[in-house]
């Protein structure tokens, strides 16, 4: 018996094609799973590279390197032809040996009024100022108009402050030190009074120093510390060199070499120019190095 042909419905041909689609389509070939995973490897490295770079190059710590070294490399540029002892610090506009480091001014009257947190903010390659000494008095009558504001002000902004008292030979030791000391009121942690000797005012050696041994008493029997004393070089060598050995020296000498200052004698600080300019102080500067580390220098503190 004849079997009829099935009657072919919408559905029935669209599985067969689907049916005839599956067994032509090429088998999909599959990716090694090891060299998939060594790519997906590769690519978590990369982005932990990345990431440690950018951290690097984002860091305060990269700058400072960095700059730094171009600093120091400028420095080096700029200083070729100079004295190989001594670095120019063309900002301060001065020549200073890099094995100091602690560094500092004296200021009077004559600076006028100072704008002291433009020194303090002031630094060039490493070198700014820490310390101050302020002249507070003259002779017998003399104070100095500025000193109580530098003072207060020079010590608000941080700075370690001394006071300096000019002395003039011709004139009574013990007056000139009870003015030193109605003026200044040291506490601790400041620097020692100091004396500053430079002149014989038409007096003998004999009699400036009889007038300088005065002012040394009372002072010392008053603040109980030894006074610094401060001379130019020559100075010092001619009336003072074998009778002050025992006080703290602070000598001017404007010269570079320091062959001749360290022959003169133990010197603590040394002003080593006249003419320095420092941000916020609108007149030429006195520019003072001290001798030694920061223990040394806080040792030397009132205490």
């Amino acid at each position: 018996m004849k079997t009829p042909p099935r009657k072919t419905t919408a559905a029935s041909y669209k599985a067969e094609i689907k049916k005839n689609a599956a067994v032509l389509k090429p088998p999909v070939k599959r990716k090694p799973a090891a060299a998939k995973r060594t790519k997906k490897r590769s690519y978590r490295g990369l982005r932990i590279s990345i990431a440690i770079f950018i951290l690097i190059i984002a860091s305060p710590f990269y700058y400072r390197y960095i700059t730094s070294g171009f600093t120091a490399a400028w420095h080096w540029i700029n200083d070729i032809g100079e004295d190989s002892n001594y670095r120019h610090y063309k900002s301060f506009n001065i020549h200073v040996s890099e094995k100091y480091s602690i560094h500092g001014i004296d200021v009077s009257y004559a600076q006028g009024k100072i704008d002291w947190p433009q020194v303090k903010a002031m630094e060039e390659n490493g070198l700014r100022i820490s310390f101050v000494f302020i002249k507070a008095t003259e002779g017998e009558q003399f104070v100095d108009s500025f000193y109580q504001r530098n003072w207060r002000e020079a010590a608000k902004n941080g700075f370690t402050c001394g006071a300096y008292h000019f002395f003039r030979p011709e004139k009574s030791g013990k007056l000139q030190a009870q003015l030193f000391l109605k003026t200044v009121k040291l506490e601790q942690n400041d620097l020692p009074p100091v004396v500053d000797i430079e002149k014989l005012d038409g007096v003998s050696p004999e009699h400036m120093r009889v007038e300088l041994n005065e002012f040394f008493k009372v002072v010392r029997h008053k603040t109980r510390v030894k006074p610094i004393i401060y001379s130019g070089l020559s100075f010092y060598r001619d009336y003072l060199k074998g009778h002050y050995d025992e006080y703290p020296l602070w000598i001017a000498h404007y010269d570079k070499p320091e062959d001749n200052i360290n022959a003169a004698g133990d010197w603590r600080f040394w002003q080593h120019s006249s003419q320095a300019t420092v941000n916020g102080i609108h007149h030429a500067v006195d520019f003072d190095t001290f001798k030694g580390d920061t223990t040394s220098f806080r040792q030397l503190l009132i205490h």
